[in-house]
């Protein structure tokens, strides 16, 4: 008999996918390893934790950076509050102080009228109090203290008290014949009503 000449063809080498799956799927004795559906489902239970866990850590970190946000915010609001109330206490100080600073020009008056007072004469002390009486009227105007006109004007229950009514008065109804007590308002507001008699008309 003839020797055959022919040769066997060389097996191929398995691919990495084959491979893979003979890996997967055999255990150390080479027999093929298949996972339960327990098994499976286990396994994907594993990670849908694992994706929940770390979704919760982000979202722990995300908290913390917002307190911390909100903290910082906070701070720096207290920190605006105090500045504020320093700065309007600086400047009702400043205002006081430049308020004082008129009166004493007025107490420097009274003060002289004082001393000098035995050495005065009536007239000399009237024109003594005409004096502190106007420089005390020009403290008050550059302060917006203006007083509330009141003889022969109209009664207005917003900036008049009306004391006393007068009646068999020539002035018409209404109308202020007398001042009690000098009233004033500061700008829009009344600082203090006037108090007055008022006309009752000719009855």
């Amino acid at each position: 008999m003839m020797e055959e000449s022919q040769e066997r063809p060389a097996e191929q080498p398995a691919t990495g996918a084959e491979q893979a799956t003979s890996t997967t799927n055999t255990n150390g004795n080479g027999n093929a390893q298949a996972l339960s559906p327990e098994e499976a489902r286990i396994a994907e239970l594993e990670g849908q934790l694992a994706q929940v866990s770390a979704q919760l850590a982000q979202a722990r970190q995300e908290a913390a950076d917002n307190w911390n946000k909100y903290l910082r915010e906070r701070a720096d609001l207290e920190n605006f509050r105090k500045r504020q109330e320093r700065v309007l206490l600086d400047r009702v100080q400043n205002q006081k102080k430049a308020l004082f600073q008129k009166l004493l020009g007025v107490m420097d008056n009274v003060e002289r009228a004082l001393v000098y007072q035995d050495t005065l004469d009536r007239q000399g002390l009237q024109q003594a109090l005409r004096m502190v009486q106007w420089q005390m009227n020009e403290v008050m105007r550059s302060e917006g203290l203006t007083p509330v006109p009141t003889v022969g004007e109209t009664f207005n229950p917003y900036v008049h008290e009306a004391i006393e009514a007068v009646e068999n008065s020539d002035q018409p109804e209404g109308t202020i014949v007398e001042e009690v007590l000098k009233g004033y308002t500061l700008g829009d507001e009344t600082l203090r009503p006037a108090r007055v008699k008022v006309s009752m008309g000719n009855k």
